[in-house]
């Protein structure tokens, strides 16, 4: 029986002392186990996880290790448990919270700032100052779960209130995972200038985050609003998610194409996705003199920049880390209110037994995998059916 001073549960809602968990020890070995059920602290709750989507940040703390290591130091097997995009239900309550009961569904955004640094007091959670100093010392007060804390591919985690969104009944556990990605997107408009509506908008890159940045620019008003990309594929999804026009850059020179669909001056802000090498270059001179560009994607070697041309040109360039200034609110509330389909990027759904086979299709694209989701229950493991 889960039973801890100060900690409330239900009788509707068991808790088990026990729960199934997938470690990390070194990189790229990944194991099931049996852990304890955490314990939430004052201002804490327990979340039953219900689903967790994959990130293609997860497949690089999985791969490359380091951040596991909360303890800090070798060996890298701490029992850490990765994952950061889950929903499921509040479970039990810690000390003092009331924001919240048990029984609600809930998405969570990743980071909790330590609430005491500058940038925290300025709403800047996912810049705290904090941030990576405290491997395993909750009580600093920051928490980046799946980063610096135990994450979500698992049956349970702790969350900081601060980080629950609820989300609405008539949204499925699949897409409710999908709420802070979508509050990415909305943090970089946010970040941006916020009153897009009327704006013009290029996306570059049309994977989960740019897509769903295709449909929160529309959702805002912008128009028009252009996706750039190299798949046909997901350039129709970025069509059907709202998309005014959308460019294959194998096909086009995307630079020219994004002037020629805007009258020749270019647009007013563009959000890279992509990551790509020359990015950045390419996204200023998309842009009009004055416009603006959000980095949202992680390059994989340091970039080269034209810095003279964003001067003469007054450009202003911005990079943002999550879902910060409570942007994944407002997506929750676009879904909640069907201003656009998140489900069109959700392509796949495994059992939590199933993880490795799950990051190989999110990791290798698998039958054109976009966002692949993991539940931890009412789904059949891939033996299961099998054996059927």
């Amino acid at each position: 029986m889960y039973k801890h001073d100060h900690v409330k549960t239900s009788p509707d809602f068991p808790v088990p002392e026990t729960m199934r968990a997938w470690v990390l020890g070194d990189p790229d070995q990944l194991t099931l186990v049996t852990k304890p059920v955490p314990v939430p602290k004052k201002a804490e709750v327990l979340v039953r996880i219900d689903a967790v989507a994959i990130c293609a940040t997860d497949l690089e703390i999985i791969h490359h290790g380091p951040p596991a290591m909360i303890q800090g130091g070798l060996p890298y097997n701490k029992n850490f448990t990765p994952g950061h995009e889950y929903m499921g239900t509040v479970a039990a309550l810690g000390p003092g919270v009331d924001e919240y009961k048990i029984g609600e569904r809930v998405t969570v955004e990743i980071h909790a700032g330590c609430g005491q640094c500058k940038r925290c007091r300025e709403g800047m959670y996912t810049s705290c100052h904090n941030y990576g100093l405290n491997y395993g010392d909750v009580d600093k007060g920051h928490r980046a779960n799946g980063f610096t804390t135990d994450g979500g591919f698992a049956e349970y985690a702790i969350n900081h209130v601060n980080t629950l969104v609820r989300v609405s009944d008539s949204m499925s556990d699949e897409e409710a995972t999908l709420v802070v990605t979508a509050g990415t997107a909305m943090y970089g408009l946010t970040e941006l200038g916020g009153l897009v509506a009327g704006e013009s908008v290029v996306v570059t890159g049309p994977g989960p985050i740019g897509l769903l940045g295709v449909a929160v620019a529309k959702a805002l008003g912008a128009h028009p609003v252009i996706l750039t990309g190299t798949r046909d594929n997901r350039l129709q999804i970025g069509l059907e998610l709202g998309a005014d026009y959308v460019i294959n850059a194998k096909k086009e020179d995307p630079v020219e194409a994004v002037r020629r669909l805007n009258g020749g001056k270019g647009v007013d802000y563009v959000v890279e996705c992509s990551g790509a090498p020359d990015a950045v270059n390419e996204a200023a001179r998309m842009v009009n003199r004055g416009g603006k560009i959000c980095l949202a994607a992680f390059p994989g070697k340091p970039a080269e920049v034209d810095i003279a041309y964003l001067v003469r040109n007054n450009i202003y360039v911005f990079g943002i880390r999550g879902e910060g200034k409570s942007a994944t609110h407002r997506a929750e509330a676009f879904m909640a209110q069907k201003r656009f389909d998140a489900t069109k990027v959700h392509t796949h759904t495994f059992a939590l037994e199933d993880l490795p086979t799950a990051l190989r299709y999110a990791r290798e694209r698998i039958e054109d995998a976009i966002k692949v989701v993991v539940k931890t229950h009412g789904h059949a493991a891939i033996s299961s059916v099998a054996a059927e």
